[in-house]
């Protein structure tokens, strides 16, 4: 993925164009990161022993054209999830490097997790939003926030209900993370259709027909389903 605020003219793929690497369940030297015995003993304690990732990313926020496009909004991540229930589902997220304020570092609303799936959508930004970069419109501006200071190697664990964001790369370093969702296989898969995560299908659909020629109507539910890979016990539903 590559951010809004950079011109098709002007991209060349190197390290400040290129801000995530999505789904990397398929590359052997990234996908070392969800089997990590460090990271697992702490992620059974969500899933159980039936442990699928889902969806992995490797996070590179470069330094911000000026148009604060490198932030990211304010947002749930069961939104972009067709499987439940939430609370068999759990992200973790570590830092590469030294993450604080300047740099973009994770903005969360500690207790929002006990909450519910809040409707989604772009932000009307002046400089303009990346895709699929969906932000909540309805949270109280006045929630306490906790801005996480990381170091490099520290991981936090988040569930998918939580409200979370980050901030603009105001450096002229980059912020690295690496993060993984898993969820038990025991979860289910739901229908999004007429919910509010209707956009999030049609918009990987699209996406993913541009990129691979997989038929549009094809399911949010059939991608997490190709892209999900078993990390530890048995795959019985997802």
């Amino acid at each position: 993925m590559r951010d809004v605020s950079i011109a098709k003219s002007e991209y060349i793929p190197s390290e400040r164009m290129i801000s995530k690497i999505q789904g990397f369940q398929e590359d052997k030297e990234l996908f070392r990161y969800c089997t990590l015995p460090e990271i697992l003993k702490y992620v059974v304690c969500f899933t159980g022993p039936n442990i699928m990732a889902m969806h992995a990313m490797l996070i590179n926020k470069p330094p911000d054209s000026g148009k604060k496009t490198s932030r990211h909004p304010l947002h749930q991540d069961l939104h972009y999830f067709p499987f439940r229930p939430s609370n068999k589902i759990v992200c973790a997220w570590t830092a590469m490097e030294h993450i604080d304020r300047n740099n973009g570092c994770l903005c969360v609303f500690p207790g929002t997790h006990k909450g519910y799936l809040k409707p989604h959508n772009y932000p009307q930004w002046e400089g303009g939003v990346n895709l699929m970069f969906y932000g909540i419109q309805d949270y109280d501006e006045n929630s306490p926030r906790v801005h996480l200071v990381m170091e490099k190697g520290d991981t936090v664990f988040f569930h998918p209900l939580l409200i979370h964001g980050s901030g603009w790369n105001r450096t002229q370093g980059y912020r690295k993370a690496i993060s993984c969702h898993f969820a038990s296989a025991d979860c289910h898969y739901i229908d999004v259709k007429g919910t509010s995560q209707e956009i999030v299908e049609r918009e990987v659909m699209e996406l993913v027909h541009r990129l691979y020629g997989i038929p549009k109507d094809t399911s949010l539910q059939d991608v997490f389903r190709l892209g999900g890979q078993l990390v530890k016990g048995r795959r019985t539903n997802l």
